[in-house]
């Protein structure tokens, strides 16, 4: 089983250049689920059928795993038969037939303008980690990208010309600008603050940490953190919820759906329509604290 995980994880990231991160999860995913059939005395993928797989998703239910996390693991195994049937391992793919649990969306947090100026507001520019800090979270902010996709970026990926920046991998490429307080803000980091935080000229990323290294996920939401708590916001705050409050204040201030759904790099755009119901749910609120009649 071991051996066709690693072929399975070789064929996504060299064949299909799938992301780091979607590799990471189906290795999380199928490790968990060779784990449980080793305890079952199931050590060949080939042997695997129906019901072992059934069993297995029983089992994540009782342990009361979310409906996201059952519904990713049978899209995981389901991934990895269907690339066993491609090799000519397996003649059928046994979580074929397998039914997703269904997920209660829930809608995303998201800050109100205030406290977003509040966020904003902390790091103090006067040396290059703040300089850089301001800049990461008023690109955050600005574009409304995801934390992988920041940390990603590289230096040639910015425009502060035509006020846009590049973003996505070799199949999803987005164009997305930038206002001018984010480009105000990193300008000044490319100018005054990260030749002070690279250890190579060359370096390419356009993020670093104090080490000099690429920024990382996990420094990125520390950083987040941190700031949230100078700014007083009580809310457990997350990088993704400076995502959802653009998409949110975008549409509350008049952007039509689809610009929005572009600008987020959504394929669906039934995945961005959740942004209309927060904004609809705020004037419901309003509405209800205002009129006299409510």
């Amino acid at each position: 089983m071991e051996r066709a995980v690693n072929e399975f994880v070789s064929y996504l990231r060299n064949d299909k250049h799938s992301s780091e991160n979607t590799v990471l999860s189906y290795m999380r995913d199928l490790k968990g689920f060779n784990r449980y059939l080793q305890t079952c005395g199931v050590s060949d993928a080939v042997k695997v059928n129906y019901t072992n797989i059934v069993a297995y998703i029983y089992e994540l239910q009782n342990q009361k795993k979310a409906g996201a996390t059952v519904s990713r693991n049978i899209a995981s195994i389901r991934a990895f038969y269907n690339f066993l049937m491609k090799e000519g391992a397996v003649l059928e793919n046994p979580a074929l037939n397998l039914e997703s649990p269904k997920i209660e969306k829930k809608m995303p947090g998201i800050l109100s303008l205030d406290k977003v100026e509040r966020l904003l507001e902390q790091p103090q520019t006067m040396d290059p980690k703040g300089i850089r800090d301001r800049a990461m979270l008023e690109l955050l902010y600005a574009t409304g990208i995801r934390v992988s996709e920041l940390i990603s970026l590289k230096v040639s990926d910015v425009n502060l010309t035509l006020e846009y920046i590049h973003c996505g991998s070799e199949r999803k490429n987005r164009i997305i600008p930038i206002g001018s307080q984010a480009k105000t803000a990193v300008k000044k980091y490319i100018e005054k603050g990260r030749n002070d935080l690279i250890l190579a000229e060359d370096e390419q990323m356009l993020f670093v940490n104090c080490n000099g290294r690429p920024m990382t996920r996990q420094g990125l939401w520390k950083i987040i953190k941190c700031y949230a708590k100078k700014a007083g916001i009580n809310e457990d705050i997350t990088p993704h919820m400076l995502r959802h409050s653009f998409a949110a204040h975008l549409i509350e201030n008049g952007a039509d759906l689809k610009s929005v759904q572009e600008m987020l790099g959504h394929s669906d755009i039934s995945t961005t329509q959740i942004y209309i119901k927060l904004t609809n749910q705020k004037l419901k609120n309003v509405y209800a604290k205002a009129h006299p009649r409510a």
